[in-house]
């Protein structure tokens, strides 16, 4: 029998059998850690760790040892200053933070501050807690106090406790809390540390901060009356809403940063004030007016420079609007008042039941509630914007869902993947209903979409069902990515939280985790010098178009451009029906100058899976050729 070509199209198809997708393709039907250029798979580009640092108790730089944020990274957003001072912002679900010049900075607002406290702590023998007494301090379990001008306690260094990072509270009672440091005191002291000592809170749990999870709303009027009977917990899976996780919305007015808490209120970082600077509370500035003192999501419209404000209270300072949208005066992101002379207004959306997300385009700033998509755009006096109807049944699923790419949006909806280039469409998704399937739909909006020009993807990185936690409070592990030039999604497994493109001084991507370790991605070919495990899988195709005949593949010809210290391993699934169990041959091995590759695998279908394991592969298949024999019919 002559030599025969596999050649497969773009793209991994799940959505139908192994069997089908050879027929109807032949499809790709597995992959990780592999892209598509030119119609033919690679491997992507590996990560590298990048260290940053804090600070020392005294504000100074402390190289001693690498940090990491604390809290979950939820968004980032990076950009060069006017001084030339590259910076990126950091919301976590329990602080902001700016990284500059590889040292990282807490911004997070101040809720309180408690100052010129008189002997306020107290330690046991042997013990690492320490109780911290502040009458009437209003913190919850979990906020955040940094502590300043403390002096050395129950042999707990006064570095120790002057920590730039702060402390997690527990313990709470009115008057007093508890903290943890990191080495036990040596002796029991009823009352110390000084008195000049001074408790600056961060906000927290009262201000919508410090939520890491979305918890299943499970008390008391929870769903339909009558639902189930008395006494009986109701079940997570049975209920249309749940609780919001903590999420920040980042955005530059000029140079400076406005970030909003979601839920919660809107805050100002200026740049000019230097990093040992918190950001405040928009409200509190000087001038400002009728600001929102609750909002879902915010954005700054292009190119007119109204500051917007979603899902927020409205100007008579009633219960939050989950559906109202309301914007500043032009080039004045703290003038809410609407006036004969300005143009600050607002304009309630109709279609779902809450705003999800805002994304800036080059024309308009396209809104989306959980149910619709809407385009706001600028008009001029006298009504300032006009909004639009573009979509139903296309509404957005996480607040970081979606990316904006070249004046198009992509987005993950509730079980589709949608576009809006001038008109909303769905992706036509072969991997869709593996995805939605996988992904557990109680944490969906910690979804965040990712964008690599270079590569003309868009990935989503999402929450599975194998997520190593299970439903404990687990973050993103899992991703799938569209390829817009090429029409081709691919499928794998990554745990990204956050993801910027290059922007500017960042020549590549770079992401965050859950454990806030930062990655510079398409760098080097490992895993941050481990080993990459990166495959991809062909459907079974078989061996003839007819498949009569059971046939014996003895000859495997790559063809496949790689570096010379890259090993790619073949393994052939062979089966004589597609409900059968599959044989596999090899690992047979193929290096840079391999000609063929010697084999025995019997069937009358076979798939070929192709892989490297190591930390310095980097490949690109081309068309693969097979030799068979005939090997009769039993």
């Amino acid at each position: 029998m002559a030599l025969r070509t596999l050649k497969f199209k773009a793209g991994i198809v799940k959505d139908i059998t192994e069997f089908s997708s050879a027929k109807n393709g032949p499809f790709y039907v597995d992959s990780n850690l592999v892209r598509f250029m030119n119609g033919y798979p690679e491997k992507i580009g590996g990560w590298e760790k990048e260290i940053y640092y804090g600070l020392d108790a005294s504000g100074a730089l402390d190289t001693s040892a690498a940090v990491k944020v604390q809290g979950t990274p939820k968004q980032i957003v990076p950009w060069r200053g006017i001084d030339g001072t590259d910076r990126i912002a950091i919301g976590t679900d329990s602080h902001l933070y700016i990284l500059k010049n590889s040292t990282i900075f807490d911004i997070t607002p101040l809720r309180k501050t408690t100052s010129n406290l008189t002997n306020p702590l107290a330690t046991t023998d042997g013990s690492t807690t320490i109780t911290c007494t502040d009458n009437s301090h209003g913190a919850l379990d979990g906020d955040y106090v940094v502590i300043e001008s403390a002096a050395a306690v129950g042999g707990v260094a006064a570095n120790t406790l002057n920590r730039k990072s702060g402390y997690e509270i527990s313990g709470v009672t009115t008057n007093t809390f508890t903290i943890t440091v990191p080495s036990a005191a040596t002796s029991t002291v009823g009352a110390g540390g000084g008195t000049t000592i001074d408790f600056k809170y961060l906000i927290g749990n009262a201000a919508n901060l410090g939520i890491q999870s979305a918890t299943p709303a499970l008390g008391w009027g929870a769903g339909t009356w009558g639902l189930g009977t008395w006494g009986t917990p109701r079940d997570p899976d049975s209920l249309p809403f749940a609780l919001e996780a903590s999420q920040w919305t980042l955005n530059l007015w000029g140079e400076d940063l406005i970030a909003n808490v979601r839920n919660g209120s809107i805050y100002y970082w200026d740049t000019s004030g230097g990093e040992s600077s918190r950001a405040v509370a928009v409200s509190s500035i000087s001038g400002a007016s009728d600001v929102p003192t609750a909002t879902r999501t915010t954005t700054i419209s292009f190119p007119d420079r109204h500051f917007i404000a979603a899902g927020t209270t409205p100007l008579n300072g009633d219960p939050q609007d989950p559906m109202l949208v309301r914007f500043s005066d032009q080039e004045d992101f703290t003038n809410f008042t609407p006036t004969a002379t300005n143009t600050a207004g607002d304009q309630r959306l109709e279609i779902g039941t809450k705003i999800i997300s805002m994304t800036p385009t080059k024309d308009e700033t396209f809104i989306q509630t959980d149910e619709a998509a809407y385009g706001m755009s600028f008009v001029g006096p006298p009504f300032t914007f006009s909004f639009r109807l573009l979509g139903v049944n296309c509404g957005a699923s996480a607040l970081h869902g979606s990316a904006a790419v070249d004046g198009d949006v992509y987005w993950i909806g509730k079980n589709n993947f949608f576009n809006y280039n001038g008109s909303v469409t769905e992706l036509s998704c072969p991997v869709e209903q593996f995805v939605f399937d996988r992904i557990q739909k109680d944490y969906i909006d910690k979804t965040y979409a990712g964008h690599n020009k270079k590569f003309n993807e868009v990935t989503w990185f999402y929450v599975s069902n194998d997520n190593p936690l299970g439903a404990n409070n687990p973050e993103p592990d899992s991703y799938v990515t569209f390829n817009y030039a090429e029409g081709a999604w691919t499928i794998g497994t990554l745990d990204r939280n956050v993801w910027s493109d290059t922007a500017g001084f960042r020549k590549v991507p770079f992401a965050f985790d859950s454990s806030g370790e930062l990655y510079n991605h398409e760098t080097g070919t490992s895993d941050d010098g481990a080993a990459m495990s990166a495959f991809i899988e062909t459907s079974d195709l078989e061996i003839t178009p007819e498949g009569d005949n059971l046939f014996m593949v003895d000859k495997v010809i790559p063809d496949a451009t790689m570096t010379a210290t890259t090993n790619l391993y073949v393994d052939l699934k062979t089966r004589k029906y597609p409900l059968d169990t599959e044989t596999t041959k090899g690992p047979f091995t193929i290096t840079s100058t391999t000609g063929k590759v010697s084999t025995r695998a019997r069937g009358r279908q076979m798939a070929v899976k192709l892989y490297s394991t190591g930390t310095e592969d980097d490949w690109q298949l081309g068309d693969f050729r097979i030799n068979a024999r005939l090997d009769g019919m039993r």
